[in-house]
């Protein structure tokens, strides 16, 4: 079984994550939104309870 010698799988894990780091992530982060979020309005609006007809 290859978990008796963790030697190989360990370099496999380590050489994986590497390249995972170095060339995935920053090719992620790269990408640009075309729509920027804007900032929400601080104003609240004012709720009115309704007026129901059988009440």
């Amino acid at each position: 079984m290859p978990q008796l010698n963790p030697a190989p799988w360990f370099a496999i894990l380590v050489f994986s994550w590497l390249v995972f780091l170095t060339i995935v992530v920053p090719k992620t982060l790269a990408h640009s939104f075309p729509n920027e979020p804007a900032p929400q309005s601080t104003h609240v609006p004012k709720t009115e309870p309704w007026n129901w007809p059988w009440t």
